[in-house]
């Protein structure tokens, strides 16, 4: 049930009997009351013949977290019911001093003003269960004390009970700091290794140290000091440093704080971060490696050296070769470019800045090599169908392998070159390789100069039959092999000589350009020659004359008598100017497009246009033919029937020349034998 103060008028004092606890009374109580009270206790007085017998029972603690609420429970047996029992709650001040917050009897439920607990505290009784429950709210540290429930009976009966509040508060995190500076190992004294620190917990929380996860215990080699503060919220705040003396494998240990403290129902446990010092040791040994490169060593390469000695303390390192000292810095030599005279011992001395005293380590280089390839011969000339050997030989350290490469491409493998039956294709220059396969990029060359004496050879090209525009200029190429170099002349067939425009001279061959401009048909000779023949290539160049008619002309054609005939093959060359008289000449009777394009002739990429043009008046002109022929044998012209036969004999020209003229001049038409036909025949 919910209990409220007493009204501010009653107050109370507390008296005590020879037999038993202090009993609530009240001296400003009405006589109402009182009487009451009087009567009440006459009729149990003389209700009861024995003592009425009240138990109590209590839990020895109660636990909880500081601002939490708590609740101490309080069970009795009686033989009377509650009506006639006295419910009283005391706390035990830290002087053991009992102090009174809560009185209940049959007829009022009072909370004692002016302590610590009149705003906080509620009391709940269950008769059927015999509980008295004390609740108190937002529990506070100085709530931590011993409480009693106090119960008598009507007829004297009496007993109590007594509970412990504990109170709780989770410290913070811990933290840990370890030294600055380095540590010296295997001193005298004890030296700092850190502090850890835990604040605001309740009750105090305890700190053990902690090296590689086992626990340190305070000896003769480890110190620990703790120090509690009682921070002004009452809560506890916990600081440890440890000491200890130091040695050398203490470089790689780990270092920690282990935190435990109290809860409602147990302990718990947390731990700080980790931390390592720094120690300083002494060097017992010193050791010297190369670093770089891996594995075997060749001139050329550059080497690194490290040298260090097994502890931390300062010292001047310096390594030896021979007679030969080097300065070392931060315990590393680098010896760059090095040669077969490099090879040997190293002698890493380290001298202890402190002491002085000296310690060294050694290590042993070999440097690999591989001597400059020599080639015998260097250079040979031959002539064609001749043998020739040559040898390739270098000194080395290790297993060689040696090959021959002649334009990129291996040739021969071992140190002996063998050339049989040389030829023009034979000669060149070849490369020597001797390489070390068992280390990458250690390999030397030399060269061979092959000259193959002969007659020139003119490579010839895929085309010498050229066709080319008037007034364009082709490049013509000459690309001569012999040995010695021959010597090259552009000519033409009237014997004119050419300048060249662009000529390479090499040992052995020679590519010469010339530029001709095409005027008319054209023959160009490249004569090559040396001490032991002559060659020459010739270009023939065939001129195309192009010509261009205007859309707007109209013209007016006549064929004489001639026979058509498709075994001959057709060229035709057409030149007009626009709106001027065409006239188109045909080199025989037939009209073939088909055979209007000689095969296998180079042509300018302009070509393809004039054979259109080409096709396109043949066409033009057989149609015209077939039309005039028609007409010719119905007798519509020439006064002539169409029975007339058309197939005479072939002129000795065998020509037909059909000229056209525009609607302003008259058509003339020419015979086979080229007489003017009168206008009557026309």
């Amino acid at each position: 049930m919910l209990l409220h103060p007493p009204p501010a008028s009653l107050t109370h004092t507390f008296t005590h009997t020879s037999d038993g606890p202090p009993l609530y009374r009240s001296t400003s109580m009405d006589a109402r009351l009182s009487a009451s009270l009087l009567a009440g206790l006459v009729f149990l007085l003389h209700g009861y013949t024995a003592w009425a017998v009240v138990e109590v029972s209590m839990e020895d603690r109660v636990e909880v977290y500081k601002g939490d609420t708590a609740q101490i429970t309080c069970m009795f047996t009686s033989d009377e019911g509650i009506g006639g029992l006295i419910i009283q709650w005391f706390y035990v001040l830290r002087t053991g001093e009992k102090k009174n917050i809560y009185y209940q009897d049959a007829t009022m439920q009072v909370v004692e003003r002016n302590t610590q607990f009149t705003d906080r505290i509620m009391v709940n009784v269950t008769a059927a269960t015999g509980e008295v429950v004390l609740t108190i709210a937002n529990v506070q540290l100085i709530d931590q004390l011993e409480f009693i429930c106090l119960i008598k009976s009507l007829t004297d009966g009496v007993s109590e009970g007594r509970t412990k509040l504990l109170v709780f508060e989770k410290p913070d995190f811990p933290t840990i700091e370890g030294v600055q500076t380095g540590v010296l190992a295997d001193e005298d004294t004890l030296s700092k290794i850190g502090s850890c620190e835990v604040k605001n917990g309740f009750p105090k929380p305890n700190i053990t140290w902690y090296r590689n996860n086992a626990p340190l215990r305070v000896s003769d080699v480890v110190s620990v000091v703790a120090s509690t503060t009682i921070e002004s919220s009452g809560l506890f705040s916990v600081r440890s440093e440890l000491n200890l003396k130091v040695m050398k494998e203490d470089k790689d240990a780990r270092f920690y704080c282990e935190v435990t403290y109290l809860v409602p129902g147990g302990t718990r446990m947390t731990e700080t971060n980790h931390i390592s010092i720094t120690v300083y040791y002494p060097s017992t040994a010193v050791h010297v490696w190369v670093e770089s490169p891996k594995g075997k060593i060749k001139e050329g390469d550059s080497i690194i050296f490290n040298c260090h000695g097994n502890g931390n303390m300062a010292s001047s390192v310096s390594i030896k070769h021979g007679t030969t000292e080097y300065n070392v810095e931060s315990n590393m030599l680098v010896l760059e470019n090095v040669t077969r005279l490099q090879s040997g011992d190293y002698e890493c001395i380290s001298t202890d800045v402190n002491t002085f005293e000296e310690l060294s380590g050694n290590t042993t280089v070999f440097v690999n090599y591989l001597d400059p390839v020599v080639v015998l011969p260097s250079y040979v000339e031959m002539a064609q169908g001749e043998e020739w050997t040559a040898t390739c030989n270098a000194l080395s350290s290790l297993q060689t392998h040696t090959a021959w490469f002649k334009d990129g491409q291996e040739v021969s493998t071992g140190h002996i070159l063998m050339l049989t039956d040389v030829t023009f294709d034979t000669a060149g220059t070849y490369k020597c390789v001797v390489s070390v396969p068992e280390i990458d990029g250690m390999e030397k060359m030399a060269t061979l100069q092959v000259h193959v004496k002969g007659a020139p050879e003119i490579m010839k090209p895929e085309h010498t039959d050229i066709e080319e525009s008037v007034s364009s200029t082709v490049d013509l190429t000459c690309h001569v092999r012999g040995f010695p170099a021959p010597s090259v002349i552009w000519t033409t067939a009237d014997g004119k000589i050419l300048e060249t425009t662009s000529q390479t001279e090499m040992d052995d061959s020679v590519h010469s350009i010339v530029s001709v401009e095409v005027t008319s048909d054209l023959t160009a000779f490249c004569n090559a020659s040396n001490e032991y023949g002559a060659d020459a290539l010739a270009y023939k160049i065939k001129a195309i004359v192009h010509t261009t008619a205007a859309a707007t002309t109209t013209s007016t054609s006549t064929i004489g008598t001639s026979t058509l005939s498709s075994s001959s093959s057709t060229v035709v060359h057409i030149t007009a100017a626009a709106t001027t008289t065409r006239t188109s000449t045909l080199s025989s009777s037939t009209v073939k497009a088909a055979t209007a394009i000689p095969p296998e002739k180079i042509r300018k990429e302009g070509n393809g246009v004039i054979i259109v043009v080409i096709i396109i008046c043949i066409l033009l002109l057989a149609i015209l033919g077939s039309v005039l022929y028609f007409l010719y044998k119905k007798g519509k012209i020439c006064g002539r029937s169409g029975k007339q036969d058309l197939t005479k004999e072939k002129s000795s020209k065998d020509n037909i020349v059909v000229e056209m003229k525009s609607d302003t001049e008259d058509a003339v038409l020419l015979g086979v034998n080229g007489e003017k036909l009168p206008s009557s025949n026309q």
